[in-house]
């Protein structure tokens, strides 16, 4: 399949999932979406399962190689830990317009998740979320072994911190963003800024 037309089939692929979800998303749907005939789908990937997999692969790497991106800008040199971490707290929760489409996908495929194959599950995680946690952890375990942290686990601080800073503002809990991440931040040192 031509480059052009294999883009335009996981593009389109793309729209209809995160706007009907796996289940829902039918073969001549995506092929209408994607400008392609049902059979080009079926030679190509034989079935609408293996078409899903190479569409949340290559959105989800494609997502986690600008998170990485805003990850090491915002975390490579932390000079004061609270102004830098509630920098890296608004950027990372500012919403990015270029992967709007990848999480509607995602909240379907979460809503979806009984119905999708769990290596597929398990395939995307790897090439999207656990290689961005990993950016993060990694940028903390250095700062922790420069004095700046106290980590044990930087996995787990990676989690806590994205928890404590964008996570918070994607609830939206009726309190400014600014406010509720300069909170996550200041909990965030509480449980990892270096002893005084």
């Amino acid at each position: 399949m031509r480059a052009d037309k294999q883009r335009a089939l996981l593009d389109g692929a793309l729209r209809v999932v995160a706007r009907d979800g796996f289940s829902r998303a039918s073969i001549s749907a995506l092929a209408t979406e994607a400008g392609v005939s049902t059979r080009t789908i079926y030679n190509q990937y034989g079935n609408k399962g293996a078409l899903f997999r190479a569409v949340i692969l290559d959105s989800s790497t494609a997502v986690a190689d600008r998170q990485i991106t805003v990850v090491d800008r915002m975390l490579d040199r932390i000079v004061e830990p609270f102004d830098d971490l509630v920098a890296f707290g608004e950027a990372w929760a500012k919403p990015d317009p270029e992967t709007a489409l990848h999480f509607a996908m995602i909240r379907q495929v979460n809503a979806d998740s009984d119905h999708i194959d769990p290596e597929v599950l398990g395939a995307w995680r790897a090439a999207g979320p656990d290689r961005v946690r990993a950016a993060i952890a990694a940028h903390l375990r250095r700062h922790a072994d420069s004095g700046l942290f106290r980590i044990e686990n930087e996995r787990i601080a990676a989690l806590h911190l994205i928890a404590l800073t964008a996570r918070t503002v994607q609830a939206d809990a009726g309190i400014d963003s600014g406010e509720l991440i300069r909170a996550g931040v200041r909990a965030f040192l509480a449980a990892y800024g270096a002893a005084e």
